[in-house]
């Protein structure tokens, strides 16, 4: 579909709308999301120029929702084999949660010379207009998964997730591993995102059956945790590393006791018991709707069944010996 439009603008001599920088980078957020210039025609998330789609292999779970991801970058970046893209001010980052064609908000994260900020965009029910919600929003959503009690997080609220070491609002991702997956990389290449492709291994699909199942439960376990889960990050403290980095048995929570979980551990012992998932605090947490008990702590207000079969088979595949 994209290169039919680049081939319409091409041939009609028509200049392709572009990102108003202006307004990307200035101290207040517009009302609208259409300001931003992100999109040709925000009603169906035609990209501006400059402004390029992309997906990754294992994405975080929000409530069955489906996710279309923008990068916008003002200079071509070049990536290391591991970090996150090192977007430099004036970049942002642009995702719409949808359940099929009806849009439900976009969150935008921009790099600004004061460092990176999040806004929050409601859709109409329309799908035609997205407006600036800093107070976030409660929506009961009739989806074809049911019912769901849709959170749209509030401005302060996005630190939740995207808060570093020092406290600093900083993207989650993408790193190059997440985006290796069916000639992606290649494309953001000749798209002007990335200098090169860096050499990576490509970060496991959980959703692929044919994958061992422990490469599967670990990469859900780092889409779904290891934004906070993982060293110099938020839950640092707790001693639980949820990364696909991470080798260290214990730190992964294997036997690991907690460190304060409160009523959060439900009166369980370790993080995770090999062979046990019933009697592990990780699971006993993702099977939680509680919001003083359930991990992630935001995002969603439903189960994943999936992921909770994917996590429950994975601890009893290892060995209670070990």
């Amino acid at each position: 579909m994209t290169r039919w439009i680049l081939a319409f603008f091409l041939l009609t001599g028509m200049a392709r709308a572009e990102v108003n920088t202006e307004i990307l980078l200035a101290s207040k957020p517009p009302r609208t999301l259409a300001a931003f210039g992100f999109f040709e025609d925000p009603s169906t998330l035609r990209p501006s120029k400059g402004v390029v789609g992309y997906d990754i292999t294992a994405p975080l779970f929000s409530d069955f929702a489906e996710k279309d991801r923008f990068i916008y970058t003002p200079e071509v970046l070049d990536p290391d084999t591991d970090g996150i893209l090192p977007f430099p001010v004036g970049s942002a980052l642009v995702k719409t949660f949808r359940y099929g064609t009806r849009k439900v908000e976009t969150r935008v994260l921009i790099h600004k010379d004061t460092g990176w900020v999040g806004y929050p965009y409601l859709w109409n029910e329309d799908g035609t207009e997205a407006k600036l919600k800093l107070a976030g929003a409660n929506l009961r959503l009739n989806t074809s998964f049911g019912m769901i009690e849709y959170r749209v997080p509030n401005f302060n609220q996005c630190g939740g997730c995207h808060t570093n070491a020092h406290g600093k609002i900083t993207p989650i991702g993408p790193r190059p591993r997440h985006l290796a997956k069916k000639g992606q990389l290649e494309h953001l290449v000749q798209a002007g995102v990335i200098t090169h492709v860096p050499d990576v291994i490509p970060t496991p699909d959980y959703r692929d059956n044919n994958l061992p199942l422990e490469r599967r439960a670990r990469s859900y376990l780092e889409a779904n945790c290891a934004h906070c889960h993982a060293q110099g990050l938020p839950a640092d403290t707790s001693g639980l590393y949820l990364n696909l980095e991470e080798d260290r048995p214990l730190h992964l929570g294997i036997h690991k006791k907690p460190v304060a979980a409160g009523r959060g551990s439900g009166g369980l012992l370790v993080d995770i018991d090999p062979g046990r998932p019933e009697k592990s605090i990780l699971y006993f947490r993702m099977n939680s709707l509680d919001p003083g008990v359930m991990m992630p702590e935001l995002g969603r207000s439903t189960l994943d069944q999936e992921g909770l079969d994917l996590i429950a088979a994975y601890i009893r595949s290892l060995d209670p010996k070990k």
